[in-house]
């Protein structure tokens, strides 16, 4: 039965996906030479944007925003108009891959609900960063400067002392710094067009009226057992995040609710390996959780929406033994997913989690039923058990089903597979309390404790 969904899915790419990704791709190239300065080419393409939401409400806008860019008048109106256009035609084709993956899955989704209250932010606040992206699309990647980067630091200034200002802070202060780090961006045979795109586009739609606001309506808090089903470790040279991904029993007669959250802490480059995990010390009831494989108890814990949770160890206690396997292949297929937020409607953003049992694995592709699955193989975390061995020798898999421009992806988070005649059981959270192989726990044994050897370190320059 699940060969014939899995085919489902892999087989019938919903209508016009590719047109609108390719209207998508045409218009980002527009913005590395700039919107200041378009060629035939590139004013096509700002039309083509246009034309694939004519048939929309933003039609006439987006339709005449594109006729003043094309003659050379470049505003805040007619941009925001453009990224409303691209961020569509996204949110299409999320809604349309989420939906034939849900119907192929037959896993239900809760409903957004309404937008809560709070005042909106005063628009002065926002007029700085619209000012500053507008010239980022004036100029390009290819034509920025460190003085063009420089003009976002008023900006980030006024929005950093706004707390519900924040979310928009991070997205340009991350922006402004991954393009500080670029330069000289002329001298770049091949830049991160989509993704930079995307955040110019995702910064510029949060700088509008009423979108952020003072405060929202609190959201009731929520209460149950949690039954992990797999962990993400995502590693940066200053920073690692670990993502749970779990299962929500709120007791009487509700389904269980498909959540997910995550803890992080800041890093150095030169920390890497399980050792990573030391890292998050501070959360030892969700590190035992995961390395023991139980479920926890958790009350009160705040709902952000999109079916994530905020941790709160005060709020959480180790409860029974659940197997990872046993909760996906009984809970999963009855699971309620979460709905998702409006300006989260991203291809990129789709990571759902799926059991898998009865396959082949070769060369990296998963054949279930005759039908293949690309495997994620490359972003393994090295701080967990999970290689691609171990992967590729594996005959069931509980992992995140994601979609890229290509097709869809499997992202593992746990297998099942058979190691020198035995059938062994590993998740990514294994060593969450420490390595537990042998070999990995006397290598780290050997070089001691490089976090401690740091925090000497960084005493002795603070005392000094």
């Amino acid at each position: 039965m699940l060969g014939i969904q899995l085919a489902e899915l892999l087989a019938n790419e919903p209508h016009g996906v590719s047109e609108a990704l390719e209207a998508v791709d045409g218009f980002d190239r527009t913005l590395v030479g700039g919107l200041g300065r378009l060629t035939p080419e590139q004013a096509g393409a700002v039309s083509a944007l246009a034309g694939t939401v004519s048939a929309s409400p933003l039609g006439a806008a987006a339709t005449e925003a594109a006729e003043k860019v094309r003659a050379g008048s470049v505003s805040d109106e007619r941009l925001v108009v453009l990224a409303a256009a691209r961020a569509a035609l996204l949110g299409a084709v999320h809604d349309g891959q989420l939906a034939a993956l849900d119907a192929a899955l037959g896993r239900q989704r809760a409903e957004w609900p309404e937008a809560g209250g709070g005042e909106p932010l005063p628009d002065r606040l926002l007029e700085g960063a619209r000012s500053w992206l507008r010239e980022l699309a004036l100029v390009g990647w290819r034509g920025l400067t460190d003085d063009s980067l420089r003009g976002v630091d008023q900006a980030l200034t006024a929005l950093w002392a706004e707390p519900a200002a924040r979310r928009l802070a991070v997205l340009l202060d991350g922006l402004a710094g991954e393009l500080r780090a670029c330069l000289p961006l002329a001298t770049w045979e091949r830049l991160p067009v989509r993704r930079w795109a995307d955040l110019w586009a995702a910064a510029l739609l949060l700088c509008q009226p009423g979108v952020l606001r003072t405060a929202d309506a609190p959201a009731a808090p929520v209460s149950g057992r949690l039954l992990p089903l797999g962990a993400e470790l995502h590693e940066h040279p200053t920073a690692v995040q670990l993502v749970v991904h779990a299962l929500l029993e709120e007791g009487g007669d509700r389904p269980a609710r498909l959540v997910r959250f995550g803890v992080g802490a800041a890093k150095v480059e030169t920390l890497t390996g399980p050792t990573v995990w030391r890292l998050l010390a501070r959360f030892p009831v969700l590190l035992r959780a995961l390395a023991e494989r139980r479920a926890l108890s958790a009350t009160g814990l705040t709902p952000l929406g999109g079916g994530e949770l905020l941790w709160d160890e005060s709020a959480v206690a180790l409860d029974e033994p659940a197997d990872p396997f046993v909760t996906a292949r009984t809970q999963l297929a009855g699971a309620v997913a979460a709905p998702v937020p409006p300006l989260r409607r991203h291809p990129v953003q789709l990571a759902e989690p799926v059991w898998l049992e009865g396959y082949r694995v070769k060369k990296d592709v998963l054949t279930l039923d005759g039908h293949a699955l690309r495997l994620d193989v490359e972003h393994l975390p090295a701080a967990g058990p999970l290689t691609p061995q171990l992967v590729g020798a594996s005959t069931a898999c509980l992992g995140l089903l994601c979609w890229e421009a290509d097709g869809w992806t499997l992202r593992p988070l746990g297998v099942r597979a058979t190691v020198r005649r035995q059938e062994v059981e590993v998740h990514t959270g294994d060593w969450a309390d420490g390595p537990t192989d042998p070999k990995a726990a006397k290598s780290e044994a050997r070089w001691g404790d490089p976090l401690a050897v740091l925090r000497e370190r960084a005493g002795r320059l603070l005392r000094a």
